[in-house]
């Protein structure tokens, strides 16, 4: 299993700040919840891995 395996799963993901000062990403597919919390300079780091790879993915379909 790869990031290029196609899968048939839907999910949910809602991203928001928590009490604590962190980012969470929760996200909800099927019975599982994943509540994946990070501090803001690492939320940062994936908000801009996020940027980077959808410009590689506009270089690839366009």
């Amino acid at each position: 299993m790869g990031i290029n395996d196609e899968r048939d799963i839907e999910a949910n993901l809602q991203i928001g700040p928590t009490d604590q000062g962190h980012v969470r990403l929760f996200i909800v597919a099927d019975q599982f919840e994943v509540p994946m919390d990070f501090t803001p300079d690492e939320a940062e780091e994936i908000a801009e891995e996020i940027l980077a790879a959808a410009k590689a993915a506009r270089a690839v379909s366009g």
